[in-house]
């Protein structure tokens, strides 16, 4: 089953340098979608380690959850952030939502 359109719920505006959830989540897809974040349509890697763009952003992604987890956010976290459940038989996208910090 394809997953419907997943509910973000994305802070509008965060303080530098504080904790930041970004949650997705959606419940009829089958077998149960996997989650990908997206900052200004460009993807947030799983691994920020691996991503040298990315190596001093602190942010962690649950694949499973769809929980994007910033830890210490700072202005090049701003931006337009959506994210897109997807399965086996397709995927699903949410708005694009602004967070300022």
């Amino acid at each position: 089953v394809k997953p419907v359109t997943p509910r973000c719920i994305v802070p509008k505006a965060i303080p530098v340098g504080k904790t930041a959830s970004l949650h997705c989540h959606e419940n009829e897809g089958y077998p149960k979608s996997t989650y990908s974040w997206y900052r200004n349509s460009e993807p947030l890697s799983p691994d920020t380690r691996s991503n040298a763009k990315l190596h001093n952003s602190s942010y962690t992604v649950n694949p499973t959850t769809g929980t994007l987890v910033f830890h210490a956010v700072h202005k090049g976290d701003t931006g337009r952030y959506s994210c897109i459940a997807t399965n086996d038989a397709g995927f699903a996208k949410c708005e694009e939502q602004e967070m300022e910090v």
